[in-house]
Formats: C-alpha cells, sequence, structure tokens
C-alpha cells in the first residue's frame, strides 16, 4: 500500500505548488491526476514515486514511512511505483525503439530474462501490436507512444 500523508511540496520551499495532499494505494490500484496546468499532478507524482523529496510530510509503504528518496531510497521502493507523464515526446529516448522503451526497467533492474515475455504480453495489454514495438518514437503516434510510456510503468 502506498500512503502520502500532508505532502506540501515544490521547487521553491517558500512557493509550494502541493499543499497537504493525502493520497492512499491498495496493491494494483491504479490513480490519475486531474486537473489544472501548474497544480502540482506531476510533483505529486514524482513524490509518489520517490522521484522528488516534499518538504513535509511522509510518504509510506506498506506501512513503512520512507526516508531516502531519488537514488537514495532502496530499489525495491524505487521500482514498486511507475509513473507515466503527461508529455510521452519528453519521457522517452528517441534512439530506443518502442520494444527497448519498455523493456528498460527490466534492464536496469538486471531482470533480463522477462524481457522476452513481458515486453510483448504489456505490448498487447496497453492495444500495441507487434509490429509498432519495432519502431521508433518519431514513427509512432502520441497515443501510440503514450501507450507504450504505459507499458514502461507496468513492466516492473
Amino acid at each position: 500500500m502506498l500512503e502520502l500523508k500532508d505532502i506540501t511540496a515544490g521547487y521553491d520551499r517558500r512557493a509550494p505548488v502541493v499543499r497537504g495532499a493525502h493520497l492512499t494505494l491498495q496493491p494494483g490500484e491504479s490513480l490519475g491526476l486531474l486537473g489544472p496546468s501548474g497544480c502540482g499532478k506531476s510533483t505529486l507524482a514524482r513524490v509518489a514515486a520517490l522521484l522528488h523529496r516534499p518538504d513535509r510530510g511522509t510518504v509510506a509503504f506498506d506501512g513503512r514511512a520512507v526516508t531516502g528518496f531519488s537514488h537514495r531510497a532502496p530499489r525495491s521502493l524505487r521500482t514498486a511505483v511507475g509513473v507515466v507523464f503527461q508529455q510521452p515526446r519528453l519521457s522517452a529516448d528517441p534512439r530506443l525503439r518502442l520494444r527497448d522503451l519498455v523493456a528498460e526497467p527490466l534492464r536496469a533492474t538486471g531482470r533480463r530474462e522477462d524481457v522476452a515475455v513481458r515486453v510483448p504480453e504489456l505490448a498487447e495489454r496497453v492495444g500495441l501490436g507487434a509490429d509498432l514495438l519495432a519502431r521508433r518514437p518519431h514513427e509512432v503516434s502520441d497515443g501510440q507512444l503514450q501507450r507504450a510510456c504505459l507499458a514502461r510503468a507496468m513492466v516492473l
């Protein structure tokens, strides 16, 4: 279970973009953040994924408070949350084929043996045909690329 309690976060302590946010996700649950531009959706997602340390509040996994963020967080926690950001073109390496984009987290965590099974399975689940997996980001639509980013977030 992921819990965010009373999260205040931003990039300047004097002007946080998120104030007093609370969030609870059970294992296997998905959540979409909705709101106007600049309201803190991406910042809150980055806090939940342990990519950004909040100014105030606690992040807990399975009832245990997280103390390390970014590279200081244990790998098991860093890989527990997958984030799909709004702009797939900014979060996808243009040199990678979609197959490699989806497989990137598996390779980064030393689970290369899972690539052959997980990538096609998730591609089908998000509606990407096998022919699209051989293409690079500039060769597919934004929607197709976003589906590849969704598969990448789910692969671990």
